[in-house]
């Protein structure tokens, strides 16, 4: 038996949105920089905890999949990593983290 999506069908436009954020492939190449920079900053040990999932107006989003996680960076991590970003792009592109839980 087929399941079926619990909010219903959908129009195509907002399936294609939502593919289109989920892939990235709507971003612009210069966030692509930033989220890149925030992933070297990271380093392979929290790069895969903590994902960038948008840039706007200087705001980096990221989320993170426990409550620890993002207590951890919140309060101890998330400021160090900002600034080593910024210093990887040459300037102080990013001037806000903001760590939310996925989902």
């Amino acid at each position: 038996m087929e399941r079926k999506d619990p909010k219903g069908p959908r129009h195509i436009r907002d399936a294609l949105q939502a593919f289109l954020k989920e892939s990235g492939l709507r971003r612009p190449p210069s966030d692509e920089r930033v989220f890149r920079a925030w992933r070297d900053a990271l380093g392979p040990e929290w790069a895969p905890r903590a994902v960038p999932v948008s840039f706007r107006g200087g705001q980096l989003t990221v989320e993170v999949d426990s409550a620890t996680h993002l207590h951890e960076l919140k309060n101890f991590r998330a400021e160090n990593y900002r600034n080593r970003a910024n210093s990887s792009l040459g300037n102080d592109r990013i001037r806000r983290v903001v760590i939310k839980l996925k989902g």
